[in-house]
């Protein structure tokens, strides 16, 4: 489940006196987070029992989610949630779409990909590699300083980031000083193709061990922008970056704008020889507003 922000809320117990006496053995799970500077209560760690899958219990646990936020927090405003299910009809009869992202999901050994990215001259200095290989200067790591300038101080984002938002392990926020807050206090790297002028953006998290077995870990990487290019060489770092000490499995899931997705699952598969778990699915962002 996703690390829990400030300004939380987490429920977790059997919804009994909700539901009807079928219901008598149903664990259910749902964290709620406010942003936005109180506007917004994005809802995350939606989880229903598997046998009561279907039966509109999420349904409820959201409305009773609602109730409780609106009572602690009135001034929320809008409900914002991110699903990777098809949305069929009547999810666009509840909600309104902000923005997607298609999925890329795939693994391999960290010692795999060592080897394959020295063969292909993208080990060691990765900065210097990535020069050398490509026509484009090497992307740039931001710090927080730097940060703030594009994301607070210009409107130099506003034609990278999708809809104005930005996506981070699922968590959409608004580009405003208290989201930024939040994100600040992550441990991630923060990357662009160009300070003054950027295209791509990416935002990775660090590797973080899961437990599928022995010497298993996840990446997540957002990307931002639509150039094929820059958004292969900030994936290349990235991997580089925070894979190169690594021993043992990763599973990396990147989220990227949806016409990218075939050529990066191409690049993946043809010139890294890594594993592609999954085929195309996305990442939706969708909204509600407050009654």
């Amino acid at each position: 489940m996703p690390r829990i922000p400030p300004r939380s809320i987490l429920i977790l117990h059997p919804i009994l006196r909700l539901l009807p006496p079928q219901y008598d053995s149903l664990i259910a799970l749902e964290s709620v987070c406010v942003i936005d500077n109180g506007e917004t209560m994005l809802v995350e760690g939606l989880r229903v029992a598997p046998q009561e899958r279907g039966k509109g219990v999420a349904g409820v646990l959201l409305r009773f989610c609602c109730e409780l936020v609106k009572s602690k927090y009135p001034e929320v405003k809008v409900t914002r949630l991110t699903r990777d299910d098809q949305l069929g009809p009547k999810d666009f009869q509840k909600y309104r779409l902000i923005t997607k992202q298609g999925i890329l999901l795939v693994r391999f050994r960290a010692e795999d990909l060592k080897l394959r990215l020295s063969e292909l001259g993208l080990a060691g200095d990765i900065q210097s590699s990535l020069s050398i290989s490509s026509s484009n200067p090497p992307p740039v790591r931001l710090d927080h300083t730097a940060i703030h300038r594009l994301y607070l101080t210009t409107d130099l984002m506003q034609g990278v980031l999708p809809n104005a938002t930005i996506i981070q392990d699922w968590q959409p926020f608004k580009p405003m000083p208290s989201n930024m807050a939040i994100l600040l206090k992550k441990d991630i790297d923060w990357m662009v193709d160009d300070v003054a002028n950027p295209t791509v953006a990416s935002l990775c998290t660090f590797p973080f061990r899961v437990p599928i077995g022995d010497d298993w870990y996840y990446l997540n990487i957002d990307m931002f922008g639509k150039d094929l290019d820059l958004a292969r060489q900030q994936f290349l770092y990235h991997l580089q970056r925070h894979t190169t000490t690594l021993k043992g499995h990763v599973m990396c899931q990147m989220f990227l704008d949806p016409p990218l997705w075939k050529p990066m699952a191409e690049f993946c598969n043809n010139t890294l020889s890594v594993e592609l778990v999954k085929e195309y699915t996305e990442q939706c962002v969708v909204e509600s507003d407050v009654v």
